[in-house]
């Protein structure tokens, strides 16, 4: 580690063009991510990932794929500058003796770190699931009222009335600056929040597992010269430490996904808690559903964390600076 200050305004810089680049990268696939999980048992509106994705650019055009991505581009800045620059500043702080952290130092500061990230983690994934779901729920009311028959089938059946008008009420174009104004004016900040919980329980295993899996990953490469691993290197170990974390925690996420859902489909069960929450999943749709989404969740992550570490290694923000760049790890 070294001894020389960390510069913060540098790291939020590399945070934040990190979490810009990823996202935009990557963004298409969180989308089938969160649709496939939100997909109970027996709908079986897709498939597969490719499915998925090949069924919303038919439906809803390329830039369907991007549903949601302006919130993501919007607050992905700050989450991912605090939650990186976060973890820079605990390892500072519980490294100053120079001796360096082991396994537990390196737990601690990622469990900080995922700690500070939920502040803008948590609306954030709240407004971009209303907007990345609605499409599932519009392809979802075209299976279960198809229009020849939609008008009929609302006025004879209460039950698919009320799965209809909910399920209209989704499909009309809905923006993220809309779905914030309405939670805020109906349930205050407390909406915006929703999920806060199941976000820690995510977050925070997630950042336990991957910063202290990229830092030791990432020592592998180091050279005797000057102690850096190679661009390469620092690449890769950031792709595979996120893929794991990712995978370790998609149980959570899956929970999360489906906590944080305001509107739902015929025969959709509502949650009342965490809990509630992971105990109908697995009553009603079995253990393997906490599964749902790994895949997509892994291509997600380990290519974001890659290019986070790329700008991490290549220092972007000590060039803008004028600082002089030194590794951290």
């Amino acid at each position: 580690m070294s001894n020389n200050q960390i510069s913060l305004p540098a790291k939020l810089i590399n945070g934040g063009i990190a979490g810009l680049i990823g996202v935009t990268c990557v963004f298409p696939i969180d989308l089938a991510k969160t649709r496939l999980q939100n997909q109970r048992n027996g709908q079986r509106t897709y498939t597969s990932m490719m499915d998925c994705l090949i069924k919303t650019v038919r439906s809803e055009g390329y830039f369907g794929m991007y549903r949601g991505a302006a919130v993501n581009l919007t607050l992905v800045t700050p989450e991912k500058a605090i939650k990186l620059a976060a973890n820079d500043l605990f390892r500072s702080y519980l490294s100053r003796n120079g001796k360096g952290l082991n396994i537990s130092g390196e737990m601690l500061a990622g469990c900080g770190a995922g700690l500070c990230q939920v502040i803008i983690t948590t609306p954030m994934e709240m407004l971009k699931i209303q907007l990345q779901d609605a499409g599932r729920l519009a392809a979802q009311q075209r299976l279960i009222l198809p229009t020849s028959l939609s008008n009929k089938v609302v006025a004879t059946n209460p039950v698919l009335s009320r799965a209809y008008v909910s399920l209209a009420a989704v499909t009309r174009p809905m923006s993220a600056t809309q779905i914030a104004k309405d939670l805020f004016y109906s349930q205050g900040f407390r909406g915006l929040y929703k999920g806060l919980g199941a976000t820690i329980l995510r977050d925070v295993p997630f950042s336990v597992i991957y910063f202290p899996l990229f830092a030791n990953l990432n020592k592998l490469g180091q050279n005797s010269v000057d102690g850096r691993a190679s661009f390469v290197h620092s690449f890769l170990s950031g792709c595979i430490a996120g893929s794991i974390a990712a995978v370790a925690v998609n149980p959570c996420d899956v929970i999360k996904t489906r906590f944080q859902s305001l509107h739902r489909g015929a025969n959709e069960e509502a949650y009342s808690g965490i809990v509630d929450c992971a105990r109908k999943i697995w009553k009603n749709e079995g253990p393997s559903t906490f599964l749902k989404g790994s895949g997509c969740r892994a291509l997600v992550i380990a290519p974001l964390f890659g290019i986070a570490q790329v700008m991490y290694f290549v220092g972007v923000g000590e060039f803008v600076l004028g600082f002089s760049h030194f590794e951290v790890y």
